[in-house]
């Protein structure tokens, strides 16, 4: 007969694993990733995440088996979203470890940015301070509904296929800083390049929401645009 407590601990870090399992695809984490934006529909999540809908229905059946992310039938749509803030959480910290554990993910980053002008480092310390002081123009690139779900105080929301038609909305006077869902996320470098491109003085900060929120900035929700 095995040992009691062996098989204790035998069932607790086999439960454990389920969540490693269910995080183990890039996909289904790029899916987590998304959600920490907002709530979406299987059809919008497919879309962000270059998947079909029936392999991103796929995806999420295995997060929301784990308990991550759960869905609701709004109308004629599923909406999913994660199960709680520390879902978010434990893909941050997941993320951080990754980005100071891995040195090629440091060097897949440098590769996709070099040459592209306007994407120099700048003094993110500084920069972040300036955001909370509201010394600058901050400027929310993401889609609406994400904007709504969380965004800096004080931030403008002009989504990235918009930005064109809504230049006179910005400052010309002021330094515009632009964010969007986080490091990896491409719709703010997108949007320095054609702010520059028009002559704005327009940086990138890294940050997403969730990151702000770790570092003890103040989300705004639910505001209308």
């Amino acid at each position: 007969m095995k040992n009691p407590n062996r098989l204790f601990k035998n069932a607790i870090y086999e439960q454990f694993a389920r969540i490693g399992k269910a995080v183990s695809s890039p996909k289904r984490l790029e899916l987590l990733d998304l959600l920490c934006q907002g709530p979406r529909t299987v059809e919008v999540l497919s879309k962000e995440s270059g998947l079909t809908i029936a392999n991103a229905s796929q995806h999420l059946q295995v997060l929301r088996a784990t308990r991550l992310v759960e869905a609701e039938k709004e109308g004629l749509f599923v909406v999913y979203r994660l199960a709680d803030q520390t879902v978010c959480d434990f893909f941050r910290t997941m993320r951080v470890l990754a980005e100071n554990r891995l040195a090629e993910v440091e060097q897949i980053k440098r590769r996709f940015l070099e040459g592209r002008e306007g994407m120099e480092a700048v003094d993110r310390k500084a920069l972040l301070e300036l955001v909370r002081k509201e010394a600058v123009t901050v400027l929310d690139v993401r889609p609406v509904e994400e904007y709504k779900a969380g965004h800096i105080p004080g931030a403008i929301s002009i989504p990235l296929k918009e930005l064109q038609l809504r230049l006179s909305d910005l400052p010309r006077d002021r330094e515009i800083v632009a964010y969007c869902r986080g490091p990896y996320c491409v719709l703010s470098i997108q949007a320095v390049e054609m702010l520059r491109a028009k002559g704005f003085k327009a940086v990138r900060i890294e940050e997403g929401i969730q990151d702000f929120r770790a570092m003890g900035f103040p989300i705004a929700v639910n505001e209308e645009v």
